[in-house]
């Protein structure tokens, strides 16, 4: 048992405050045994006195006390934790240090057992020397601020950041010693500590360092107050980490991420080439430029491979941006033509397919020298100070579209690898949809060429009516849709309109229309009636849907054109009568002059190629002036789709738009589309308004003749005189001749009474009427023929001729271009 002077000595040495002390002579059995031991394990000291210590650990840690004991021999001593048996049997793992006792000189061996119980403790009771050198060595910098936030204390690690050593840092704040730093920022995080003692884990800081001044650097701070022994706050520790590292690669991921999100949201080469220069600065880079080939941005094919012919290839710029707005003001803007030396980075990296990276791809230098077409004094790169650059192709399915262009200037690191990776990544993305934008423009453009071409370019000229037309498809990107509209001249100054339907949108609803509106302006040719016209439609259409083959897909021209509706009216101006019919959807509105609408019934007909009852065509007589609207079912189709609206509630909406008045026919056409549909109409549009003229009464002359040929000489005098009077005297011989022919044939091969008329239009106009159902037919006569030859002799003096039927017999009509004064 050691003395109390020896215990004091031992607590002192090990600061061991309440340990529990045995004493073991050199066979390690038990000499002596304190009264802390006896609580701690609960043997009293008669029980142990005598007793090897093994017989008192758990067998684990009493089968290895032989290494222990070796090392008390060459070491002088022994730490660790040992596990004693309790009395009642449960293990105590208690932290224990043997240490040689104080003997006399060349006694026995005699050890002091010092042990302290870690059973719920945090740990080892350990010396303010250990945890000094804790601190001291840890490579995590720390540091200690006192209530005013003024250093007290920090490690070697912290001077790793700059601003000088421990003992230089104290009595300074944080300003003092890195002024790079958000010092505010940082000290109002401290002072939340010190009121709250909520510690602050993990707070990230963004800011140049003094061992880093000319970049910025990313640090990971944590912040717990310290107190006192009564618990009064003495000040704050906070720890510092360099996390510049990951931060960088949580940036890059993140900068991919909005890449995927920005890059590519549209099909337009010039906006997705911006939105590539958008995306990496100021993230990536300073400044990027993106010039791309001519033929990218029309749309057309390319090459595959690397660039082949590098003398002075024209690029475009399709993309800019800049951190410095007054440099981008100086660069060459978008849309214009850049031309690069042959030596050029651009062009190495156009010809070779490799991208570039380096300190010597600086902008300013001679071999990146190169004006912009037209470019009034910019430069293909602002002077500002840019230092370091990477060049990248922009590739695609194998195929070059041109270049992408980044660069850093003063105050960032030169790029490095992955910076590269990163800049791989977002040309690659991007040229995947810039190919794609490339790829629709031109086949965008070539659908476009298609609808040109089958719609009209232009409104045909003619007296009948003024007409005006809007045409809104459904689906804005290809623009368009099968929906159509048609304004045909037909002969004795009538016209035709025409607005029709076809199921679906795209290029195959618009060859479905083409079709149809091909085969309507053929019918129109005949002069048929508009109930007549629908029904040979109608057969049309059911005929190409039983000629596709039930397995296949449906085809464009066939059942893509069945269900479509079609409205067809025609309008005579000297009487002012309009016959209309309708295959499906029909609701055609009349405006009169005083703004009053009116809605003709229609009677119903089926849509094409469905089957139904026969098609019945209405007649009514417009007022000069007044308007007939013609439109098809997407004009209604913002209220929702056509089972599930209101008839009446349809009629009212379009009644209340066109009761308002506008300056001219064409802007209220668009102005009853812009009050009727929505910016992105959920079905194409078409709306038709034509405002009724008449023609004057002095412009017709009509006669009625007798079955006899000595008609013919009258006829002939009185249109003699009439044309002298329309002052169309240089048309007389050939009229006359025209008129003899028309009245003769009538008066040979039909029986009762004949009509002649004559109108003066765009054209003059002869008419004759007789009540024959049979039609003349254009005959070649020979030489030696004797007749035959006045329908040839027709035709050949006139512009056309043709004829049509009425319910009680034909007309046959010229036509003859007006070569005297304008009418």
């Amino acid at each position: 048992m050691a003395t109390s002077e020896e215990s004091g000595v031992a607590r002192q040495r090990f600061d061991m405050a309440d340990a529990a002390v045995a004493l073991l002579d050199d066979r390690t059995a038990v000499t002596g045994w304190s009264a802390d031991a006896e609580r701690l394990f609960g043997y009293r000291r008669a029980e142990v006195v005598g007793r090897a210590v093994a017989e008192l650990l758990m067998p684990e840690d009493a089968a290895r006390l032989p290494g222990p004991i070796r090392e008390c021999g060459s070491a002088g001593g022994w730490t660790g934790l040992v596990a004693v048996r309790h009395r009642d049997g449960h293990p105590v793992v208690t932290a224990v240090r043997v240490v040689p006792a104080l003997e006399e000189a060349d006694g026995p061996s005699r050890w002091v057992v010092l042990a302290a119980d870690t059973t719920g403790a945090a740990g080892w009771d350990m010396s303010r020397s250990v945890l000094e050198r804790l601190a001291a060595q840890s490579p995590i910098g720390l540091a200690i601020v006192d209530v005013d936030l003024r250093f007290v204390w920090s490690n070697a690690a912290l001077e790793e950041f700059g601003g000088g050593s421990g003992h230089e840092r104290i009595g300074k704040r944080l300003a003092d010693i890195q002024p790079g730093l958000d010092a505010e920022a940082l000290e109002a995080v401290m002072r939340r500590v010190l009121e709250s003692g909520v510690p602050v884990v993990g707070y990230e800081h963004i800011g140049s360092v003094r061992s880093a001044p000319h970049r910025d650097t990313a640090h990971a701070m944590s912040f717990t107050r310290l107190e006192d022994d009564h618990g009064v706050p003495i000040g704050v520790y906070y720890t510092v980490v360099d996390v510049s590292e990951r931060f960088r690669a949580r940036e890059r991921l993140t900068l991919l991420d909005e890449a995927g999100k920005r890059i590519g949201r549209t099909l337009d080469v010039a906006r997705t080439a911006q939105e590539l220069a958008d995306v990496a600065v100021p993230g990536l880079a300073d400044l990027v430029v993106v010039d791309l080939l001519e033929t990218v941005l029309q749309g057309g094919e390319l090459a595959a491979g690397p660039m082949s012919s590098p003398d002075a290839v024209p690029l475009r710029r399709a993309g800019l941006r800049s951190r410095d707005d007054k440099a981008q003001e100086r660069a060459a803007g978008l849309g214009q033509v850049i031309r690069y030396p042959a030596d050029a980075p651009a062009i190495d990296v156009l010809t070779g397919g490799r991208p570039r990276i380096g300190g010597g791809l600086d902008p300013s230098a001679g071999q990146w020298a190169a004006a912009p077409e037209g470019g009034g004094g910019t430069h293909a790169f602002p002077d500002t100070g840019l230092h370091t650059g990477m060049v990248l192709p922009v590739r695609a399915r194998g195929t070059t579209l041109g270049i992408t262009s980044f660069f850093r200037g003063p105050g960032r690191d030169p790029f490095d690898e992955d910076d590269l990776g990163l800049a791989e990544e977002f040309v690659s993305r991007a040229a995947l949809c810039l190919d794609n934008a490339r790829r629709y423009t031109r086949e965008r453009d070539a659908a476009l060429v298609l609808q040109r071409h089958l719609l009209p370019h232009r409104l045909p000229e003619q007296d009948a009516m003024e007409v005006a037309a809007c045409y809104r498809p459904a689906d804005e990107l290809t623009g368009l849709g099968g929906d159509w509209f048609d304004v045909i001249p037909l002969s004795g100054a009538r016209v035709a309109l025409v607005v029709g339907d076809v199921v679906g949108h795209g290029i195959e609803a618009a060859a479905a229309m083409g079709r149809l509106r091909a085969a309507v302006q053929t019918l129109a040719d005949l002069d048929l009636p508009p109930q007549e016209v629908l029904a040979h439609l109608d057969d049309l259409v059911d005929r190409a849907g039983h000629e596709d083959d039930p397995t296949r897909a449906p085809r464009a021209d066939g059942v893509r054109a069945k269900g479509a509706s079609c409205l067809y009216a025609v309008y005579d101006p000297v009487g002012g009568c309009c016959s209309m019919a309708a295959a499906g959807h029909g609701l055609p509105a009349v405006v009169a002059p005083d703004g009053t609408v009116d809605f003709p019934e229609l009677p119903p007909g089926p849509a094409l190629g469905v089957g139904g009852p026969p098609f019945e065509s209405v007649e009514l007589v417009l007022e000069e002036g007044s308007v007939l609207a013609l439109c098809t079912d997407g004009l209604l189709a913002a209220e929702g789709p056509a089972p599930q609206r209101d008839a009446a509630a349809d009629r009212e909406r379009l009644r209340r738009v066109l009761e308002r008045r506008g300056p001219g026919l064409d802007d209220r056409c668009r102005a009853v589309v812009d009050d009727m549909v929505p910016e992105r109409p959920p079905d194409d549009v078409v709306l038709l308004m034509a405002r009724a003229r008449r023609l004057a009464a002095d412009r017709t002359v009509s006669w009625e003749l007798p079955s006899d040929p000595a008609a013919v000489a009258e006829v002939r005098k009185r249109t003699s005189r009439q044309l002298g009077e329309w002052g169309l005297d240089e048309l007389t011989f050939t009229t006359e001749l025209v008129v003899s022919e028309l009245v003769t044939n009538a008066i040979r091969h039909a029986e009762g009474p004949i009509r002649l008329r004559l109108i003066v239009s765009r054209a003059l106009v002869c008419e004759v009427w007789d009540a024959s159902p049979t039609a003349p037919h254009l005959r070649h006569p020979r030489t030696t023929d004797e007749g035959g030859r006045g329908l040839f002799l027709i035709s050949q003096f006139t512009q056309r001729w043709g004829t049509r039927y009425t319910r009680d017999g034909k007309i046959i009509w010229t036509e003859q271009s007006l070569t005297g004064p304008e009418f």
